[in-house]
């Protein structure tokens, strides 16, 4: 196996199985699942809650999974003697940054699938509760099976982990984080096809699907703090680099407003594509800009 390749799959497994990103990533879940306890407060739309909470969960967790997993995961391998043995094999030291940054990114993709996917559920069933409750005239409520669905996302994978922990010493957070992922996928799918066989037709699978652009949009942000977060970490110590990414994100916010465009589903709107194209292109130029910076920093760093 080439080297780059070896560092991009155990950064991904490092990172993965950080047990502040497995917090996260359950936070996260949690914050979308409990934002139902305040569904009552729906603004004239029933998937308005779902939407705000799901899309702010995606942006400010994803800033932190991002940003504090990406300078833990570069600081450990500085301390731990790692990087010396790593710069010894026939690798340039930009193809290792650059394998340790993507590495950190397939984990976040993990992050952004699990939570995007948690929020596509719970829009979901904010729709399907109005469904059910407008004949009886009650006030309405998530449906049921979308907040199990949710629910499985949140405890089923650390319920597995566990298990296969104590039986088969499988890792506990590495496992957990996988097993999110194919949870939540299948929480969705589960969901949408319940939905439709529960007699609510597909307008409801139609309005939670217009929310995943949104979601991905409010994930591309987290590749850009990575990137930043990379940088700083290669010239400054733990605490400075996450002090500077959270500047960052401080100082970001008046930007991160084109990426939170939940208001934008309003009353069945939806994201344009070419917007969506626009605001990948800014992520990736500010993502390249950070990246090649701390390859910069990076070449005249003495790690001997």
């Amino acid at each position: 196996m080439r080297p780059w390749t070896s560092i991009v799959k155990a950064g991904a497994r490092e990172a993965s199985s950080d047990a502040l990103s497995l917090l996260l990533a359950l936070g996260a879940a949690a914050t979308i699942l409990l934002a139902s306890f305040f569904h009552i407060h729906q603004f004239g739309e029933p998937a308005r809650m779902a939407r705000d909470a799901s899309v702010s969960a995606i942006l400010v967790f994803g800033f932190a999974y991002a940003a504090f997993g990406t300078v833990k995961a570069m600081r450990r391998e500085a301390e731990s003697g790692t990087l010396q043995m790593a710069l010894s094999r026939p690798l340039s030291r930009t193809a290792y940054f650059f394998s340790r940054l993507a590495g950190m990114a397939v984990s976040y993709t993990g992050f952004a699938v699990v939570v995007s996917l948690a929020g596509f559920t719970m829009v979901l069933g904010a729709e399907c509760g109005a469904l059910a409750a407008a004949p009886r005239g009650d006030v309405p409520r998530v449906w049921g099976p979308a907040l199990a669905a949710v629910s499985a996302v949140a405890v089923l994978p650390l319920a597995a982990a566990a298990a296969l922990d104590r039986f088969f010493s499988f890792r506990f957070a590495l496992s957990a984080a996988r097993l999110q992922v194919a949870v939540a996928v299948l929480a969705a799918l589960a969901a949408a096809a319940l939905s439709v066989r529960a007699g609510f037709g597909t307008a409801p699978l139609e309005s939670a699907a217009k929310f995943l652009p949104a979601a991905l949009l409010a994930a591309m942000p987290g590749y850009v703090f990575a990137a930043a977060a990379a940088a700083f970490s290669v010239r400054l110590g733990d605490n400075a680099a996450c002090a500077s990414s959270a500047l960052l994100f401080a100082l970001s916010l008046p930007l991160l407003g084109a990426y939170c465009l939940s208001p934008a589903l309003s009353k069945g709107g939806s994201i344009p594509v070419p917007y969506i194209a626009l605001a990948a292109a800014a992520a990736v130029s500010a993502f390249a800009a950070f990246a090649f910076a701390g390859v910069a920093l990076f070449s005249g760093k003495d790690v001997s």
